[in-house]
């Protein structure tokens, strides 16, 4: 008998301590939403400036933006993407922060002058400064393999739907 009143003295002590903690009136930080996971009425936020790494502008193609790219390859090769299709490090594909999955981009490399298109199939990348992650292929249709980063155009050529 006097286990139970402990056990339930304990519980109830835990359970108060884990509604204080919930109640707290600290600072609320606010969690990015990916643009699929927004209803279709709530507007992106727009950012307060844009970082020196990217440019956004708009050409005859569509929306374009320019900042560095990097390439992934054998280490993810057969793994499933952000949108669900295994990656295939072969393939014109790409990843995108934002983009929607689908979407055909454009990307210039601005050292070479070299572009070709690629189907965005992934998120990222992950890293500072970067706009644009590429499959092996698409490095080496655009002559940056050996470098591992180069400087950038991606422009829309079409959106999905």
């Amino acid at each position: 008998m006097r286990h139970r009143q402990l056990s339930k003295v304990i519980l109830a002590g835990v359970a108060a301590l884990f509604l204080t903690a919930c109640a707290s009136s600290g600072p609320v930080a606010e969690v990015p939403v990916s643009n699929s996971a927004k209803s279709v009425e709530s507007q992106p936020p727009k950012p307060k400036h844009a970082p020196a790494a990217k440019s956004r502008s708009t050409t005859a193609a569509g929306p374009s933006q320019t900042g560095l790219a990097s390439w992934y390859g054998q280490r993810y090769h057969g793994r499933r993407t952000a949108s669900g299709e295994r990656f295939n490090m072969n393939a014109a594909t790409a990843a995108h922060p934002t983009l929607p999955f689908g979407t055909h981009v454009r990307v210039t490399n601005l050292a070479n002058g070299r572009s070709t298109v690629l189907r965005i199939n992934d998120r990222g990348p992950f890293v500072k400064r970067r706009i644009i992650d590429v499959s092996r292929a698409a490095a080496g249709k655009l002559g940056f393999i050996n470098d591992g980063l180069t400087r950038v155009r991606v422009q829309v050529v079409s959106s999905p739907g």
